[in-house]
């Protein structure tokens, strides 16, 4: 029981450190973790913490503040030890894409590769996917691995993806749930702070971010994802963690498919090999960088050929499969991916007016399947989007797109189906546009 004495005490401690935010000071590691952890122990309470981040999201933070706020996030809960494993651990992260499936390849395909692999991975946040949400598709896999169990793994077959614990900084979560009923989302240091506080939770040696920029991300502006990116290598090389992040285009969808059954399907093509050439390029960069960070590879380009030669030697999707067996789940649909679509209903979206396809709106999509998947129910899992065209091609009479839906949702379907149109633009020319690759920061 929290004494009245002590709230008191709390209470006068974040008045000053409020002030001192708003007055554009630079707080102490001290005010930091006690303002956090006044409010993680109910202390602290929420208007005051809300005031608190609206002067951070107004006069930001320094770059030595931001790691503080990590680590006092990271200290409210638990953090996971992987030292008992061999080698240097890996990790990976994406600040959220539509039609990112990059982990589904990447993880497996490293691992291979001989670098473990300890991955704590999400659900769909707002209009993106989650991993955990894919792999949940394979009848039987377990993603909710007990510390124990998630170590014994990656030291057995050198990988693991489970879902994060909800013990790792559980700060993180109740802040965040102010931050969006606040408008304090959208700022660098906070969110930096956020994903930083999960990854030094977990546990690994050295971490690859892929940072989306665009339409599509959480954060459009280029600029910004190059601030942020910054921002998280600081962090992790502040409490010794080797890093690289890399700004990516998220302009249109990754791949073509989007949808949790669609995704993990078009990951384990890639895996055999006929994967998209987006998709594919982004796979072979991520996993060179997580090569190189492991001691596997000389350099980025000698990491690129590696995991080319990961995919088409089926070492990666032999991997996944090792993976799959061995946290309960059915391997038969990385055989036969088709498996994962099989029974749903399946409606052609075709465009009004053809032509040359020089947009495509990657956050409407993502919008249109997760408001198709609210609507689904249990079937959600199976609701998804196929893109047959994309910007560069050409849309004439066929369908541009197919959606994927179970039966129950087939009103709600045609409403996603009419945003999903309508995402698409068609033009003269299309725009300009840089390599995949924007921007590459590392400790």
């Amino acid at each position: 029981m929290i004494s009245s004495a002590a709230v008191e005490r709390s209470c006068v401690s974040i008045i000053e450190t409020i002030a001192k935010k708003r007055d554009r000071g630079e707080l102490s590691a001290e005010e930091i973790a006690a303002a956090v952890s006044g409010f993680t122990r109910g202390q602290v309470p929420e208007a005051q913490m809300a005031a608190l981040l609206m002067a951070i999201v107004l006069n930001g933070m320094s770059a030595r503040e931001s790691a503080d706020l990590t680590m006092a996030m990271v200290n409210s809960g638990e953090r996971l030890d992987l030292s008992a494993i061999p080698g240097t651990k890996v990790d990976k992260h994406s600040t959220g894409g539509v039609g990112d499936k990059t982990t589904l390849v990447v993880a497996p395909l490293v691992a291979a590769l001989g670098v473990p692999v300890a991955k704590m991975s999400g659900r769909a946040l707002g209009h993106t996917g989650g991993t955990i949400d894919k792999l949940e598709v394979i009848r039987g896999l377990r993603t909710g691995l007990t510390p124990k169990q998630f170590v014994r793994q990656v030291s057995k077959i050198g990988i693991a993806i489970a879902a994060q614990s909800a013990k790792m900084a559980p700060a993180d979560k109740k802040i965040y749930a102010l931050r969006d009923s606040t408008a304090t989302v959208e700022s660098i240091p906070l969110i930096a702070s956020s994903v930083m506080s999960k990854k030094l939770a977990a546990g690994a040696d050295a971490i690859v971010l892929d940072v989306k920029s665009g339409g599509g991300a959480f954060v459009p502006d280029a600029a910004r994802a190059s601030d942020l990116a910054r921002l998280m290598v600081d962090i992790g090389a502040h409490h010794g963690k080797r890093m690289v992040a890399v700004v990516t285009r998220m302009e249109q969808p990754l791949g073509r498919a989007v949808g949790d059954a669609v995704e993990l399907a078009e990951a384990v093509a890639t895996l055999h090999g006929r994967g998209p050439d987006d998709l594919v390029e982004l796979c072979e960069i991520l996993a060179g960088h997580m090569l190189v960070l492991g001691g596997a590879a000389a350099d980025l380009d000698e990491g690129c050929i590696r995991a080319r030669q990961g995919i088409v030697s089926g070492m990666g999707l032999a991997k996944l499969k090792e993976m799959v067996v061995a946290q309960g789940g059915d391997p038969a649909p990385l055989d036969s991916p088709d498996l994962l679509t099989r029974g749903v209903e399946r409606l052609p979206i075709i465009l009004d007016r053809p032509g040359l396809i020089v947009g495509i709106d990657a956050r409407q999509i993502g919008l249109a399947i997760r408001n198709l998947k609210a609507a689904a129910g249990e079937g959600r899992r199976s609701c998804g989007v196929v893109l047959n065209r994309k910007v560069g091609e050409t849309a004439e009479s066929d369908a541009v797109a197919t959606l994927l839906y179970p039966a129950g949702a087939r009103d709600t379907a045609f409403t996603a189906a009419a945003c999903i149109r309508a995402a698409f633009q068609t033009g003269e020319a299309v725009p300009e546009s840089g390599p995949r690759v924007a921007a590459t920061f590392s400790s």
